[in-house]
């Protein structure tokens, strides 16, 4: 199985550690495109546009700047580094010596700095999103797709693939549709339902808990990861058809 996380908005800053290794980052192909988006946003950082550049408001300005030493900050493995709804949902802190050994091996995070690292690799926290365009990088999305493919498709190979990524991030990369779902959530209040955002982010982080603490056998296909599903949600899924993947609907109750 591998569980596909996008990064969190907010990270939570190593205070001590030694500095990010490139090639030991789980991917290792991917070094030379990290160090080139390293370089770029480093770069992009230092000027009195970096704010503008990079879409993010005036108050994390202090984000930014900390993007032009990220070469020499501390690291952390990802799971600390990235905080937020999501990530507090998979409540990573909690598990089991076990279940943190299943995570490590299964949780795969696409980012816009790394292209896309494993639960356990050690970096710095940093700020920059998918979306964002370098100069002299370009769109991030576009350059990571390039750069993506081969890599996971190794590395799904005969996997289930849990798709948990927000759309941004959806893009760059996507499985056999035959072995794909994507995950969606809603809210269902009389008999109407409603893409509920926050909800999905907090729920995502609580589904990919549940495949990694339940007992059992970890969910081969889009039918026993509905089933898997099942023991704590409604579900639906929508098969895979042609070239998309299968969807898996888990829909919450109206307050």
């Amino acid at each position: 199985m591998l569980i596909l996380l996008p990064p969190s908005e907010g990270k939570t800053a190593a205070r001590r550690g030694h500095p990010v290794d490139l090639a030991a980052l789980s991917f290792p192909g991917l070094a030379d495109a990290r160090s080139e988006v390293m370089t770029a946003l480093s770069k992009v950082s230092a000027h009195e546009d970096a704010s503008a550049v990079l879409g993010v408001g005036g108050s994390l300005l202090d984000e930014v700047r900390r993007n032009i030493g990220l070469r020499d900050a501390p690291a952390a493995p990802a799971h600390a580094v990235y905080s937020g709804v999501l990530y507090d949902a998979l409540g990573y802190r909690s598990m089991t010596v076990t279940q943190k050994r299943k995570a490590e091996a299964a949780v795969v995070v696409i980012s816009a700095l790394w292209g896309a690292i494993g639960f356990g690799d050690a970096v710095p926290a940093y700020r920059l999103s998918m979306s964002v365009e370098l100069p002299g990088t370009g769109r991030l999305a576009g350059f990571w797709r390039r750069h993506l493919a081969e890599v996971l498709d190794e590395r799904a190979r005969d996997s289930l693939i849990v798709d948990c990524r927000s759309s941004t991030y959806a893009t760059v990369w996507a499985g056999p549709p035959e072995r794909s779902v994507g995950v969606n959530v809603f809210q269902e209040r009389s008999g109407r339902r409603t893409v509920v955002s926050h909800f999905a982010k907090h729920t995502r982080g609580e589904l990919a808990r549940h495949l990694l603490t339940r007992r059992g056998k970890q969910p081969g296909t889009a039918e026993q990861l509905l089933r898997a599903a099942g023991e704590r949600w409604t579900c639906e899924l929508e098969p895979s058809s042609g070239r998309k993947a299968a969807q898996l609907n888990i829909i919450l109750p109206g307050t």
